[in-house]
């Protein structure tokens, strides 16, 4: 009777000895961490923008939408930010989901048909392996931002439906997608390109737009994007922009939209309160009064300062001798000598009080393991620097001869 607990209990032990036992850590309000592991990239989670316009729909609405969206979970909130995240992302529709992950499960869903080859990155994240194995579709996984690898998998299948699946910026290591050569294989063959934006909404493109933006692809209809709303925006859910058709295939069969509560509406007020404060726009636009500073909280200003804190973390840790990606956006990641000493490593930081994250097989996509880096602007510049100054103190002797390991 108890066998399959003695089972889970010898799996347990085997990821002990492997350094890949996880645990929950949970953390007070104000725990005092300088914050490096979150994904709160242009610090609006706090905004007092953002935690008015949340507090006012908590007042008003209560606290749970009380409903899918197809009963009684959409409000006016909700159409108002879909139609803020269209505009901006230069999309004809966007709809939005409770999270992400399920944002990620219903696009790649919806756009697989009889024969469909679905063309995946190897560093795609989890939500997108996981939609791509869920949708029962034929899946080959092609190496990493291997354009020529997705054309040869392009012309192999010429003659049936097929929809290459990629991030733009990337979760583990936040390097950059070659969006355009991508999409040029894929107009060539007549296939679609799905782009989740999660690690570039709101850090790269014009105003904020994104990678896709920033590539010329805005907008083509043979492109839809996917991102989440707790990265950038500081608040919590996902989305899928692109054609009308679609979003209205989706709204009338995606089991991940159709059967999940939606969003609280206070949660989606702060993400559409965070949205035009992430825009070019004054965001002077959003509160009830000009305040002092307003004028230095404007998209543009986090996201330069973003550029500005990763370029300078990368020099300053590049210089203590450790291997560390070239960022496209706000994540970056630093190399470690193997799992164990990864979460020795992490620990280090966070008992001299700096938060960082620690991903480790089967969590990275090529069984290294690494720090993985988040830069958030809302963190004091002088805490930043300290925080950087910590890891490299704690680093661990091995983790600086690492470039010779990890090639």
């Amino acid at each position: 009777m108890a066998n399959w607990l003695a089972t889970l209990d010898r799996r347990a032990q085997l990821r002990a000895r492997a350094g890949l036992t996880r645990r929950l850590r949970p953390r007070g309000a104000a725990d005092g961490a300088v914050d490096l592991a979150g994904n709160d990239y242009l610090g609006l989670s706090h905004h007092p923008d953002v935690t008015a316009a949340a507090a006012r729909a908590l007042s008003e609405y209560g606290l749970g939408a009380t409903g899918s969206r197809l009963v009684r979970g959409s409000t006016d909130l909700h159409d108002a930010l879909e139609a803020e995240l269209a505009a901006w992302l230069g999309a004809v529709r966007s709809l939005v989901f409770s999270s992400g992950y399920l944002a990620n499960l219903a696009a790649v869903r919806a756009l697989v048909r009889p024969r469909t080859l679905l063309v995946s990155d190897a560093h795609n994240h989890a939500s997108l392996i996981d939609g791509c194995r869920l949708s029962g579709a034929e899946t080959l996984v092609t190496p990493h931002l291997d354009v020529a690898a997705v054309d040869a998998a392009l012309a192999a299948a010429r003659g049936r439906p097929a929809v290459v699946v990629t991030e733009s910026v990337f979760s583990v290591d936040g390097d950059l997608a070659p969006l355009a050569a991508l999409h040029a294989v894929v107009r060539e063959y007549g296939a679609q390109l799905l782009v989740d934006e999660a690690h570039a909404l709101g850090v790269a493109g014009p105003g904020g737009a994104g990678s896709v933006a920033a590539a010329g692809l805005a907008g083509e209809p043979d492109v839809v994007v996917t991102a989440t709303l707790s990265k950038a925006l500081g608040g919590a859910g996902g989305l899928v922009a692109g054609p009308a058709e679609l979003i209205q295939h989706l709204v009338d069969t995606g089991r991940t939209f159709i059967f999940d509560t939606a969003l609280p509406p206070a949660v989606v007020a702060g993400v559409l309160a965070a949205t035009r404060l992430a825009r070019v726009g004054d965001p002077l636009r959003i509160g009830d009064r000009p305040r002092s500073g307003d004028h230095l909280r404007t998209g543009d200003h986090l996201r330069a300062e973003s550029a500005r804190r990763a370029d300078h973390a990368v020099q300053r840790l590049r210089a203590a001798g450790l291997v560390v990606s070239t960022p496209a956006g706000a994540v970056l990641s630093v190399a470690a000598p193997d799992a164990e000493s990864a979460v020795a490593w992490a620990a280090s930081c966070l008992d001299r009080g700096v938060a960082v994250g620690c991903f480790r097989p089967p969590s990275t996509p090529d069984s290294r393991s690494r720090l993985r880096l988040t830069i958030n602007v809302g963190v004091p510049s002088a805490d930043f620097d300290r925080a950087l100054d910590v890891i490299v103190a704690t680093a661990p002797t091995a983790a600086r001869t690492a470039m010779e390991e990890t090639g």
